[in-house]
């Protein structure tokens, strides 16, 4: 693996973390989720399923979308060095 590639994956690990910590932070501070976990008096009407239902597809999702960000800048960076090589490419080396 090249050096390049391996700093590429380490970004890419790093943006999914931060992007599952802010997902994950967004959600628990929206309106809809403290109306579910704050509940009423005493604890009456707290709705523990949020936790086991939306949390993990926040995390997921806010771990997917950066890393499918940094895959897609990734692939955007390869073919514009790919077309400025051959475009700068002598002709022979085009043709072998």
């Amino acid at each position: 693996m090249e050096r390049g590639e391996s700093a590429a994956s380490c970004g890419g690990c790093v943006l999914a973390a931060a992007g599952a910590s802010v997902a994950a932070l967004v959600w628990a501070s929206s309106d809809r989720t403290r109306r579910h976990m704050g509940g009423g008096f005493e604890g009456e009407g707290t709705d523990y399923s949020v936790l086991l239902t939306e949390l993990p597809l926040v995390v997921a999702a806010g771990a997917a979308l950066p890393a499918l960000a940094c895959a897609l800048l990734i692939r955007m960076v390869r073919r514009r060095r790919r077309a400025t090589a051959a475009a700068t490419a002598p002709e022979s080396d085009l043709h072998e």
